[in-house]
């Protein structure tokens, strides 16, 4: 059973090592994505506006900050939007 609390799939896709998940919390009301990308052995969460959500999930590395982008840490980070 999923936690009542927890954020809800809106979309997933998996293709060639990346794996993509578009999530939103109903609690905050925010949206966000999830990236495990298995090529370059980093994962990622990033926070995005609502109406880049789909662009977002379409394009995660387009979002994602230079030092994933350019670094690929290999530990999972999370980012924080941007106030």
């Amino acid at each position: 059973m999923t936690h009542p609390n927890a954020p809800r799939e809106l979309a997933y896709r998996v293709h060639d090592g990346l794996e993509v998940t578009l999530l939103w919390d109903a609690g905050s009301n925010t949206v966000s994505i999830d990236v495990v990308d298995e090529r370059n052995d980093c994962s990622f969460s990033i926070p995005v506006a609502p109406g880049a959500a789909l662009d977002a999930f379409n394009h995660p590395y387009v979002y994602a900050p230079d030092s994933i982008v350019l670094g690929s840490p290999s530990a999972p980070q999370t980012v924080a939007m941007p106030e």
